[in-house]
C-alpha cells in the first residue's frame, strides 16, 4: 500500500499516546485470552459431553449411593444401547493438597462409553486383568511423574478396609490415557471396583451413579423419564439427565463462570473502544489543517475515510495481535495451578474469535473519526487554522 509510510508517520506523530494505547489494547487481549481459558476449564466437561450419555443418580443427593443390582433393570429399559457405573473415592495421595479424581469403574464398559479416552490395547488389557490395577490421565501423569508399572498408594478418606486392613489402598499404573480432542479430562485416576467392593469395611454392591448410553440421542428426555419410572416409589429413586446438563449443574455449583467472564469481557472492551476512539478523534482533530491539504491536492472522501480506518486497525491489529499471542505463550506454558484444572487450553474457536474482536475493535473506534475526516470541508478545515 503506497499510502503506507504516510499512515505510520501519522502514528508516530504522538509516540506516548499511541504507545498507550497499543498497551491497553494489548492487556485487554492477554485478558481476552485469560479469561476464555479460565471459563473453559470451568466448564470443562460441558463441551466434550457425550450427547447420547444420560447420568442417573440418586433423587436426593450425588453423594448417595445406588446398589449394583439396578444395572440389569436399566439395561432393560428401551432406548439403553449401554451402560456403566462409576463411584467417587475420594483419597489423598502424599498430602491434601494433591486433589485428583478417583473413581472406581468397571473397565470395559466405562471405557466403551468414554471412547474420548484412548489408551493402548495393551496397557487395557493388563488394566482388566489386575484386579489392583489403574489407569491415570496424562496431565495426572505428568504432574506426579507416573510411569506405568508404578505402585501408587492412595489414603482412603471415605473408604476403609475391612478386617483391619486400615485405609492405605495400593494400585499399580496399568495405564496412562490420552484424549481424542482439546478439553478431555487428564487428570483422572480410574480403578477396578471389584477390588473396592470386596475390600471396603461398608457400602458393599452399591455405585454412586450410571452412566446411560441411549441409542437416539433425539430421545435422551424418554428415556430419562422410563429409567426414572422404574425405580419410582422405591428406596431409592432415581435422577437422570443428560450429560450436558449434569456437567453443567455441577459446573454452575461455583457460579455462572461464562456469565462472569462475559460481563468482565465487555466492561474491558467498551473501555478500550473508548480510549482508542478517543485516541484516532484527537489525532484526527490535530491533522485538520493537514485532511485539507490532502483533499485540496486531490484525495477522495473515501480514500480519506480508508486511510483513518486503516490507521485505527493497524493500532487494533498492533496490540490485539500481540496480545492474543502473549496470552496464548501464558497458556502453552500449563496450568498454574499445578493440575488442579481439569482443561487448560486456549480453544481455537474462542482464538478465531478474537482475532475478529481485534478487527472490530479497529473499524468500530476509527469509524466515526474517520466519517468525521471525510465530510470534512476544505473551506472549513483552513478557517480553523
Amino acid at each position: 500500500m503506497r499510502f503506507l509510510p504516510l499512515i505510520v508517520k501519522n502514528l508516530g506523530r504522538r509516540k506516548a499516546r499511541t504507545i498507550f494505547t497499543l498497551l491497553s489494547v494489548l492487556v485487554a487481549f492477554i485478558l481476552y485470552g485469560v479469561l476464555v481459558t479460565l471459563r473453559v476449564a470451568f466448564s470443562y466437561g460441558v463441551e466434550v459431553a457425550g450427547a447420547d450419555r444420560l447420568v442417573l443418580i440418586h433423587k436426593v443427593s450425588l453423594i448417595m449411593p445406588l446398589p449394583i443390582s439396578y444395572e440389569g433393570r436399566i439395561r432393560g429399559v428401551r432406548g439403553v444401547r449401554d451402560l456403566a457405573h462409576a463411584s467417587w473415592f475420594g483419597g489423598i495421595y502424599k498430602d491434601p493438597s494433591n486433589f485428583f479424581s478417583q473413581m472406581s469403574v468397571e473397565p470395559g464398559p466405562y471405557l466403551r462409553l468414554y471412547n474420548e479416552y484412548v489408551l493402548p490395547e495393551d496397557q487395557k488389557k493388563a488394566w482388566i486383568e489386575d484386579r489392583t490395577g489403574a489407569i491415570a490421565g496424562r496431565a495426572l501423569a505428568d504432574r506426579f511423574g507416573w510411569k506405568v508399572g508404578d505402585r501408587i498408594p492412595i489414603q482412603g478418606t471415605i473408604f476403609r478396609k475391612r478386617d483391619g486392613g486400615g485405609d492405605t489402598w495400593e494400585f499399580t499404573l496399568r495405564g496412562i490415557f490420552d484424549g481424542d480432542k482439546d478439553g478431555v479430562d487428564l487428570n483422572v485416576f480410574l480403578f477396578q471396583y471389584a477390588y473396592l467392593n470386596e475390600a471396603r469395611e461398608w457400602g458393599r454392591d452399591f455405585v454412586g451413579w450410571y452412566v446411560i448410553r441411549v441409542d437416539e440421542p433425539a430421545e435422551s428426555a424418554q428415556v430419562a423419564e422410563r429409567v426414572d419410572a422404574l425405580f419410582a416409589n422405591s428406596p431409592f429413586e432415581t435422577k437422570t439427565s443428560t450429560e450436558k446438563a449434569f456437567v453443567q449443574a455441577f459446573a454452575n455449583q461455583v457460579g455462572d463462570i461464562g456469565a462472569m467472564m462475559t460481563a468482565i469481557l465487555v466492561a474491558v472492551f467498551f473501555t478500550i473502544l473508548l480510549v482508542t476512539a478517543n485516541t484516532m478523534a484527537q489525532s484526527i482533530r490535530e491533522r485538520t489543517s493537514e485532511l485539507a491539504v490532502l483533499k485540496t491536492l486531490g484525495f477522495s472522501n473515501g480514500l480519506v475515510l480508508t486511510l483513518v480506518l486503516v490507521e485505527s486497525c493497524l493500532i487494533a491489529v498492533a496490540g490485539g495481535g500481540a496480545g492474543l499471542l502473549l496470552s496464548w505463550w501464558l497458556v502453552q506454558q500449563g496450568d498454574p495451578t499445578n493440575g488442579l484444572l481439569p482443561a487448560y487450553f486456549f480453544p481455537p474457536r474462542d482464538l478465531a474469535l478474537g482475532i475478529a474482536l481485534v478487527l472490530a475493535l479497529g473499524v468500530a473506534s476509527g469509524l466515526l473519526p474517520a466519517v468525521q475526516a471525510m465530510r470534512l470541508k476544505i473551506v472549513d478545515a483552513l478557517r480553523r487554522t
